[in-house]
């Protein structure tokens, strides 16, 4: 072989050699930018998963005080209510006895009320859920069939239930007027009666 033919031979090899060593070097730079780069996304998902479990014990808390709210739902918003339903839909502008949280004791026997209103005419027995259901129309109607027993001094008074709930379902509402049982709902700015034609179906 001739000394040019071996030169460019040699050469050859040393080009090849580079590009070698070039390819190798642009690998580790690549390998490198990737583990930059998974680095910084386990760094991210970690910070994804911190603030998902801040924002998951800042939305339990707001539930748990969302909780409590409806448990003053009745002191709160239906409560200062109802001497305004008395007055429009039983001409009573003042009221006999209005209690929240109204707890009775007779013949060995105990009943709560969330509030009650005592009209001359009639007894005005409240509860209030956060979602009402065709089970309360019912069970309201058997604790005011009680009105006469529980509060023997009532006796001759018509007894009505008032059944309040932020935004209670239509159909509970039909179910309430069939029966004669009054429904309060959010109205734009506070309480309302929902179906006052339920006093009819009552009466």
């Amino acid at each position: 072989m001739g000394q040019a033919a071996l030169k460019q031979e040699v050469d050859t090899l040393r080009e090849y050699m580079k590009e070698l060593s070039y390819q190798a070097m642009r690998t580790e730079m690549s390998l490198a930018r990737l583990s930059e780069e998974m680095r910084e996304f386990k760094d991210e998902m970690l910070a994804f998963k911190e603030e998902s479990q801040r924002e998951r014990r800042s939305m339990n808390k707001q539930w748990g005080d969302l909780a409590n709210r409806l448990g003053t739902l009745v002191e709160d918003i239906v409560a200062p209510n109802l001497p305004r339903v008395a007055a429009e839909l039983f001409s009573c502008p003042v009221a006999d006895l209005f209690g929240v949280r109204v707890v009775r004791r007779f013949g060995g026997e105990t009943r709560e009320y969330d509030a009650l209103l005592v009209c001359p005419e009639v007894v005005l027995v409240n509860e209030t859920k956060s979602r009402l259901t065709d089970g309360h129309v019912e069970g309201i109607l058997e604790r005011l069939a009680e009105i006469p027993r529980v509060f023997p001094e009532y006796a001759d008074r018509r007894p009505v239930g008032i059944l309040a709930s932020l935004y209670p379902d239509a159909s509970v509402v039909r179910r309430a007027t069939r029966r004669g049982v009054l429904v309060m709902g959010m109205g734009e700015e506070t309480m309302q009666v929902l179906n006052p034609e339920a006093l009819r179906a009552g009466a």
